[in-house]
């Protein structure tokens, strides 16, 4: 994206019903000296007082205009949504940008949000932000701001939140934050509790050369790293915690979805990974744990958190699922196997301890694991939370990050 005084403010939604509102928009940012550009997301193919037509954003989609003015209004939000994706990463102009509209509305636009890099400034004005807002925000940095009347015409509330949102924008656009002179490479890892002592051992040993950034396993956690790895912001990544993927693959609630690991095939930055928590499935409170699982081996980790051991064939499947993703990575590979045991409470004597289950994930995992040139499996007598094997860990991320460094001390 460019920067400076080339910068503009984009204000996008659907010109068609929400017009004053987002014209509103456009005048207060003017006000304040910026250059926006508005871009009208209607669907129904109709004139537009927009800087950017909506038949030119419909251009964007694979398909062309035709898979976005369609009799269905349900499949033509969506197509215009991934048309507006495709038409804000294309733009090299781009400072900020704010949208404002109910459940339509934001789902077209935060689409484009979520897939503009973490930093760049976005700003939604919805009837939703009082709500669940993952669908919309997901692992992005969008400022979600709740319209409290109906994006409806402009009155004496929406004016106001109207134009705290059109200032929040033009602050952020105006005030970036200062680039550090001479800054450590980020490293992103992955912690869950009950691998807290590894990841803190590991971030101690590298904390003075790296930046470490630490994400919380919970589903979101994951898909938060993968977004700073797709941006190019994280030199590479250490994935002690790939306990999400157990949500996915059994159905608990903090899975990061399908693509988990999936940005490590696109980008060809160094992976260090483990087995961290993949001993257990998330629930809610004990209550919500669903009729069919009642039966397994629970844990009250606390009142709002209940862990539910894996299985044997559920581990078959996870490591199939982990093996299949670290078969298709670009860069440079190690998966760390800790023989021990995978969380704090898979040691003898713990409620999960289950060394059948871990077998089975472990030995399908190294099965169909394909090694090769800067790619290793390797399996060690330890725990993950022993010392030691933050100390393998540690000397498998200097292994695949050394090319990378001696790049940098040559540039």
């Amino acid at each position: 994206m460019a920067a400076g005084a080339n910068r503009a403010a984009y204000v996008a939604g659907t010109f068609d019903t929400k017009g004053r509102e987002l014209s509103y928009l456009r005048q207060c940012l003017e006000k304040l000296g910026l250059r926006v550009v508005t871009v009208d997301l209607s669907t129904a193919g109709k004139t537009s007082t927009a800087s950017v037509h909506p038949r030119e954003v419909a251009r964007h989609h694979p398909e062309g205009e035709r898979a976005v003015f369609s009799n269905d209004r349900g499949s033509a939000v969506t197509a215009m949504a991934l048309a507006f994706e495709r038409f804000m990463l294309s733009r090299r102009d781009v400072g900020g940008l704010v949208s404002a509209g109910g459940s339509g509305g934001t789902t077209l636009a935060t689409q484009a949000m979520r897939a503009l890099p973490v930093g760049l400034p976005k700003v939604m004005v919805s009837t939703m932000a009082s709500g669940d807002v993952r669908p919309y925000v997901g692992p992005s940095d969008i400022c979600m701001m709740y319209s409290i009347t109906d994006v409806s015409g402009i009155n004496r509330i929406s004016e106001k939140v109207l134009a705290n949102a059109a200032h929040a924008l033009a602050g952020m656009i105006a005030h970036p934050a200062p680039s550090a002179g001479t800054v450590k490479p980020a490293l992103g890892l992955t912690m869950f509790g009950v691998t807290t002592p590894c990841v803190q051992a590991v971030t101690k040993r590298l904390g003075e050369a790296y930046d470490c950034l630490v994400f919380h396993a919970t589903g979101v956690g994951g898909q938060s790293m993968e977004k700073l790895a797709d941006s190019g912001l994280l030199e590479g990544v250490i994935d002690v915690s790939t306990t999400e993927v157990a949500d996915e693959v059994v159905g608990g609630v903090l899975s990061a979805g399908p693509q988990r690991l999936d940005v490590f095939a696109r980008r060809a930055i160094p992976y260090v990974g483990s087995c961290g928590a993949l001993d257990m499935v998330n629930f809610h409170a004990w209550d919500t744990v669903p009729e069919r699982f009642r039966g397994r081996t629970l844990y009250r980790h606390n009142p709002n958190v209940t862990l539910m051991r894996t299985t044997a064939d559920e581990c078959r499947a996870i490591g199939e699922f982990i093996a299949r993703k670290l078969n298709a990575m670009a860069g440079p590979v190690r998966f760390l196997i800790p023989e021990g045991g995978v969380s704090a409470i898979d040691r003898p004597d713990q409620p999960f301890h289950d060394p059948e289950a871990d077998r089975v994930l472990f030995e399908t995992i190294e099965r169909q694991f394909r090694a090769g040139p800067g790619r290793k499996l390797i399996r060690l007598p330890l725990h993950v939370n022993d010392e030691a094997f933050a100390d393998a860990l540690v000397a498998a991320w200097h292994e695949v990050a050394a090319p990378a460094a001696a790049a940098r001390a040559a540039r």
